[in-house]
């Protein structure tokens, strides 16, 4: 699903990351960890499109992501890439429902809005269909952060410390809904995050140091 060789990227010339090459495989389930400063955040963006590397190589799904433009990017990602973030970014005067639905429709993808419903209610939130933001709980946030980017199927999904603004026990309960949604959809899964047990969680473990990749290893 993945191969990038020899990325680098730097912002106002400080280095972030510095010859990372790495591969994922169709389903698998990869953490990046790393001390903050480390580029994990900077190599999940490159991964998915979002940055552009310095230099390097990188191949997603079979696009060269490397060497497309803004516009094929984002033609690439849509319904292949599904993005979980650790401040949620929900649309405030949007219903849930209408969060997870819009991107579906400004897709072009058919049936969006039971598309939305049906993964609300996969998630345990059928009850808050037309609920704000401002009405759910963080962790109802997260809930349909993670209906957004998993309603269209997508390939690869990339969570961003995803339980970074939650309470350990709905922390845990976010991880366990992320994974067995992802297992049903049979996407690649990479998050990063600070927490080693939840990273022990996934397949394998690669640890970032000054923008370089110090291990990769099977859990």
């Amino acid at each position: 699903m993945i191969e990038a060789r020899g990325l680098h990227k730097a912002f106002g010339g400080v280095p972030v990351l510095r010859d990372v090459s790495l591969t994922l495989g169709r389903g698998e389930t990869v953490a990046v960890i790393g001390p903050s400063g480390s580029g994990k955040s900077s190599l999940m963006a490159v991964l998915c499109g979002l940055e552009r590397a310095s230099s390097g190589t990188l191949q997603v799904a079979g696009e060269d992501f490397a060497g497309m433009g803004e516009d094929d990017l984002a033609r690439a990602r849509r319904g292949r890439i599904g993005v979980v973030l650790q401040a949620f970014h929900l649309l405030p005067t949007m219903t849930a429902l209408e969060n997870v639905a819009t991107p579906m429709e400004l897709a072009g993808m058919s049936g969006a809005r039971e598309r939305a419903e049906a993964e609300l209610v996969a998630v345990g939130l059928g009850h808050r269909l037309s609920h704000y933001p401002a009405q759910l709980s963080g962790g109802e946030q997260q809930r349909v952060a993670i209906a957004r980017a998993l309603a269209p199927r997508p390939a690869l999904v990339f969570a961003d410390e995803p339980t970074g603004n939650l309470d350990a026990a709905t922390g845990a309960a976010i991880v366990e809904l992320l994974f067995a949604r992802r297992a049903e959809a049979g996407a690649t899964l990479l998050i990063i995050t600070h927490d080693e047990s939840l990273a022990r969680q996934c397949e394998r473990v690669v640890t970032l140091a000054d923008g370089m990749i110090a291990s990769d290893r099977h859990v």
